[in-house]
């Protein structure tokens, strides 16, 4: 561990902190450079490079409420942030290593050099100070961090007296973006991208925000660390120019953090992806204190609701080796429905939950269900004893509110709960993570992505990795043999190694009586949901990708094509010297087997190529094993 600290205030009655206008923060590589100047005003480079222009930090609050009810000279509500003064400064450099309960990584390095500046309001008017000095009251720090892998920056707004009440009404940020940026633009979570200019129609765009500079540099704006804030996207406040909208007010009591906004630049796309363990660095350290009933694993839904088939599903699990099965919405009643009860299998039903878990139970396999917000939020104090002592592993919640900082604490403090009981949680619908899963490790997964539900076209999803995948695992429900996927299977096999979520489900709308021992599904049944070491080899958005992963010593890989074939030589350079035995499943249209996914094996050294010929939507996986001498 190496900590250096450097420290300079200066207090500040007259005009500021000395003469100096503006202050630079650079990563520990030197590639950014974060400039704030007076105002607020930001700008940063990437490689020498502006890949943000001249940008507004700042937040807008309105307080006439609370300071009339004190009493106090109501100050300037229009821009709060106006006559904030720079009263010191403070420079640190931090270079830890931590270990991850679980992850794409074994091992994460935290390393950044970070400038506190710290704000306090004035008055130049004495009979004010005399009779009400707002310093007391009114304080803020602008907290920057510069990672080589990327700059973040939140608000902080300190202690102070009284513990004070603030509403914020809206953020100031703003990222001026070069002429010619072209953005991945999608409106909700689970919707659409479109590719667009920073110009013209332009209503809110999701967080993470990937864009594309004229010269080829890729940027993506991401948010991190959201617990108790409100929902943030990206709107133009001018061409070329995007701010941040909350969906609502914000109610502080200070001391209190906003979320980070995040900054990431490369000039190849693949290296956003292996840049993402930036999101959980920015999150607090894990505050679960007994992790033990954390497992990770893969996921089967049991589609019929009767005790024969979820049964027979969770014998399938048992020799697919999978590691649960999840009874979806129904099994309690309408689940939109206030008199559907969660403490109770419905009437209709022919099982019992205590049976279903004991039965499980003896095959080795884990129970999840699945609750609607509807009964968490009415009946959450009754349901987790009671979940707890049926043996249920993880609650699958359901059509969660999001945006507004009221539903967003609730549900974090849900989260957290769920996590004293010894419940794992994959929240669905439109909740986009923000690296919270490293306070909250049994937060496995969450949907927030336009995955096999609406059954995506590969042109999508080989964009997911550069774009909803860079803020955290989702649960896509990767899918087999249903007759409504717009890929091919191999394309779908390799998801597993391309998508990553440590609770993975695999044949999304398929009943055991589908699988019929088809070779190439060795490999879902090999590759792991957590690793030792992840590395995207190469990729553009929306055109391809490859995904390598290692657990142990063999080496999984994933190779996706949009909806064009492709034929990609694979370099083998990842892998330690040595010789190895390759398993390769890739689609193989000439076949006459019904999901046409050949198998095929070979030894080859560690540095050789290995070519790929995709067939459009298609895709291929890769099993390397070390050959033993």
């Amino acid at each position: 561990m190496k900590k250096s600290i450097v420290f300079l205030f200066l207090a500040c009655l007259h005009g500021g902190l000395g003469a100096q206008t503006s202050y630079e923060l650079w990563s520990p590589d030197g590639n950014y450079t974060m400039t704030i100047s007076e105002g607020m005003r930001w700008n940063l480079t990437y490689a020498g490079k502006t890949i943000v222009g001249e940008s507004q930090m700042g937040v807008d609050i309105d307080n006439r409420l609370f300071e009339s009810a004190l009493g106090i000279p109501r100050g300037n509500h229009e821009d709060w942030c106006g006559d904030l003064m720079m009263t010191g400064l403070e420079r640190t450099e931090t270079d830890t290593t931590w270990t991850p309960l679980y992850g794409e990584n074994a091992h994460i390095r935290d390393h950044y050099n970070q400038l506190i500046l710290h704000y306090e309001k004035g008055s130049q008017d004495a009979a004010v100070v005399g009779a009400y000095d707002k310093r007391k009251y009114y304080a803020m720090d602008i907290i920057v961090r510069a990672y080589n892998e990327g700059v973040a920056f939140r608000y902080h707004f300190p202690e102070t007296l009284n513990s004070l009440f603030l509403h914020m009404t809206g953020e100031q940020t703003t990222f001026a973006m070069p002429e010619r940026t072209m953005a991945w633009y999608e409106e909700w979570a689970q919707g659409d991208y479109d590719l667009r200019p920073l110009t013209g129609e332009w209503f809110e765009s999701e967080r993470p925000l990937l864009m594309r500079l004229a010269d080829g540099t890729y940027v993506a704006l991401m948010e991190a660390a959201m617990e108790d804030y409100t929902r943030g996207k990206f709107v133009l406040s001018q061409a070329d120019v995007l701010g941040v909208k909350l969906y609502g007010g914000v109610d502080l009591i200070s001391p209190y953090d906003t979320p980070w906004r995040v900054v990431m630049a490369a000039e190849k796309a693949a290296n956003l992806i292996n840049h993402k363990d930036l999101m959980l660095n920015l999150n607090k350290p894990c505050e679960v204190a007994d992790t033990d009933f954390i497992r990770l694993g893969k996921a089967f839904r049991s589609g019929q609701l009767d005790r024969a088939n979820i049964l027979r599903s969770i014998d399938f699990c048992a020799d697919f080796g999978m590691q649960y099965v999840e009874l979806d919405a129904g099994w309690y009643g309408s689940e939109g429905k206030v008199a559907s009860d969660a403490r109770t299998v419905a009437e209709t039903r022919d099982f019992t939950l205590p049976e279903i878990c004991a039965y499980a139970r003896e095959k080795g396999v884990g129970v999840w269900i699945y609750v609607n917000q509807r009964a968490l939020y009415r009946q959450l104090d009754e349901l987790l004893p009671l979940y707890k002592e049926w043996g249920i592993s993880g609650i699958k919640f359901g059509f969660v509110l999001v945006g507004s900082q009221q539903w967003s604490t609730w549900l974090h403090d849900v989260i957290r709960r769920c996590g004293e009981y010894g419940i794992m949680v994959d929240v669905h619908d439109e909740y986009r993570p923000t690296g919270l899963s490293r306070t909250y490790p049994h937060l496995l997964t969450q949907e927030g992505i336009r995955g096999n539900e609406e059954m995506p076209d590969a042109d999508h999803n080989t964009l997911l990795p550069f774009t909803r995948y860079l803020c955290g695992p989702a649960d896509y429900t990767l899918c087999y043999f249903n007759n409504r996927i717009k890929t091919t299977h191999g394309h779908q096999l390799a998801m597993a190694a391309v998508y990553y979520s440590p609770l993975q489900f695999l044949f999304w709308y398929d009943n055991p009586d589908a699988y019929r021992g088809e070779a190439e599904l060795r490999f879902w049944k090999d590759i792991p949901t957590v690793f030792d070491e992840s590395l995207a080899l190469a990729g553009e958005p929306g055109q391809y990708i490859v995904q390598a992963r290692r657990s142990g010593k063999e080496w999984f890989v994933g190779a996706m094509t949009n909806t064009e074939a492709r034929t990609l030589t694979l370099a083998t350079d990842f892998l330690p010297e040595g010789t190895y035995r390759v398993t390769i499943y890739n689609d193989d249209p000439t076949l006459t087997t019904r999901t046409k996914v050949a198998t095929q094996t070979q030894t080859l050294k560690a540095g050789r190529s290995v070519t790929l010929r995709l067939q459009p939507s298609g895709g291929a996986a890769l099993h390397f094993k070390p050959v033993k001498r």
